[in-house]
């Protein structure tokens, strides 16, 4: 056994932050505001409207800085993340290594003290940035235009899906055209997010190849096609060869056509969205250009769209006279806004920084490099016992792979939530679960990237291995797993049952005085 697979997580039995503290205790005291400052703005809590005012002081943890220090770092202790293990198993998320000095930008003063209404004349160089970096995008899509206004993946379809709507209520078809195609191994909120956009999803199943056939696509069109979501290549890391045919039929049907590229990793500098027909895209940020993110953000997905539907996107548009740049709201045919002020300029500031320390050159090596780990990984995985490679005969994996533990759980009963919970025991992320509708048995997905090395590749192919040895032999040792993390297995059935959900810490207080 490799020694860094011998772990033991640190536990601690460690209290919310609002059970901490006592009445008095502080971390912190403000000094009082001058006079010199009071007499220039007064009582500025005189220019809050009554309406807006606290009957009572908020109820607040009390606590000195020790206490809160100890507080955090015992929970940093508890969590897993990129700085302690290699990600791998965080497949369809892209997992990659941030550079250290792409933080301290953000960190910046220059970036943490700038107001999002304060005016334009004082924050040039933050414009700038953001409009360079929606040019570098553009080249690298083909598109003629980009908003980083989504908050995530999620949120950038479905600005896309308003796009489409916009654009068919323009041309006087917007009742007529009221179906989004999908596929289903594209990522599910390519059917989730039109949905909520009011669109009936109709979803194209994959053939032996694992993807929808020309044929399967050319049934689905109609008068009442809007338009085509797809991820390319797939959630199995497969990529679509008749992406381009699909298009240039959901175009004649007089569809449009948007392009998840959550899963570029592999294809930058190699394959444009523009190039292939699609009048649309979106990048997730904080996965492709290295923004570090985690459970629900921070993310950005930058919506790029054709010129003709540039007039769409979300306001306000930052513009550049020659001289200098501005932040445009005249935008009358725009979806408006789709989250607060510009977005998460903090990611967008990340993934700048590492564009640019890349280059072009640089960026298609990121590609080529994520294609060679992955399938390195795969047929390194795939010989594992226990293991299934779905489509076997559909040729490479681009910079993911989605296997089966079918056959580990027919002849052992260890399934692949008893894998995910066992590897936590090595030191590993547990996989991500996002497989649904679940076609493959007892999926799992990996996915290297480019940050990951070759030693970092032969250790999964070490643990899992382990593993899958640890079901033949002890297979209940596998199941009642984790042992060495610092949570034990839980129940996670009571999540089905909304009277258990606390979604505040006086819902938590109300429901725990309840019983």
């Amino acid at each position: 056994m490799r020694k860094n697979m011998d772990i033991h997580a640190a536990r601690w039995d460690e209290p919310f932050i609002m059970q901490l503290g006592t009445p008095g205790e502080r971390g912190m005291f403000l000094p009082a505001v001058e006079d010199a400052i009071y007499q220039e703005t007064g009582d500025v809590l005189d220019t809050i409207p009554a309406s807006l005012k606290r009957e009572t002081r908020p109820v607040l943890p009390e606590v000195s800085q020790p206490r809160v220090v100890r507080h955090f770092l015992r929970l940093s202790q508890m969590t897993m993340g990129l700085d302690l293990t290699p990600d791998i198993s965080q497949g369809t998320c892209t997992m990659k290594y941030s550079p250290k000095i792409n933080e301290s930008f953000c960190k910046s003063p220059k970036m943490t003290s700038i107001h999002p209404y304060q005016d334009e004349d004082t924050v040039q160089g933050i414009l700038k940035l953001v409009y360079n970096l929606r040019n570098i995008l553009c080249e690298i899509s083909g598109m003629e235009d980009f908003s980083f206004q989504p908050g995530g993946g999620s949120q950038a379809i479905y600005t896309n899906a308003c796009i489409i709507r916009a654009y068919h209520a323009a041309n006087g078809q917007g009742q007529q055209r009221n179906e989004i195609i999908t596929t289903t191994y594209s990522h599910p909120v390519d059917a989730a997010a039109p949905h909520t956009a009011g669109y009936k999803i109709i979803q194209l199943l994959p053939e032996e190849n694992g993807y929808p056939s020309v044929k399967a696509l050319k049934s689905a069109l109609s008068e009442r096609t809007a338009g085509l979501m797809i991820t390319n290549p797939e959630d199995t890391g497969i990529f679509n060869p008749h992406i381009q045919e699909f298009v240039d039929l959901v175009h004649e049907a007089g569809g449009l056509c948007a392009y998840d590229q959550a899963n570029a990793n592999g294809i930058l500098g190699i394959a444009r969205a523009r190039d292939a027909g699609f009048d649309m895209c979106h990048f997730n940020l904080h996965k492709t250009f290295s923004s570090p993110h985690g459970c629900i953000g921070p993310g950005c997905g930058a919506v790029g769209v054709k010129e003709e539907l540039i007039r769409f996107l979300p306001l306000p548009a930052i513009i550049f006279d020659g001289e200098k740049y501005h932040i445009d709201y005249d935008c009358p045919d725009s979806i408006g806004k789709v989250r607060s002020f510009l977005g998460n300029i903090q990611v967008v500031v990340r993934s700048y920084a590492w564009i640019m320390s890349l280059g072009a050159d640089g960026l298609k090596r990121v590609a080529e490099i994520a294609v060679l780990n992955n399938n390195y990984l795969t047929n390194r995985i795939a010989g594992i016992k226990g293991v299934v490679l779905p489509y076997p005969d559909s040729g490479n994996r681009l910079e993911q792979t989605r296997f089966s533990w079918g056959e580990l759980q027919e002849e052992t009963g260890v399934n692949t939530e008893d894998v995910r919970r066992r590897i936590v025991d090595y030191g590993l992320q547990s996989y991500h679960t996002s497989h649904y509708p679940i076609i493959i048995p007892e999926p799992f997905t990996l996915e290297p990237s480019e940050t990951f090395s070759k030693e970092d590749l032969d250790l999964y192919v070490d643990i899992f291995s382990k593993v899958s040895q640890e079901a033949y032999e002890d297979p209940k040792l596998v199941k009642t797993a984790p042992h060495r993390s610092s949570t034990e297995q839980v129940d996670v059935s009571v999540c089905d049952d909304p009277e258990t959900w606390a979604m505040t810490w006086r819902a938590f207080q109300r429901k725990h005085q309840e019983g």
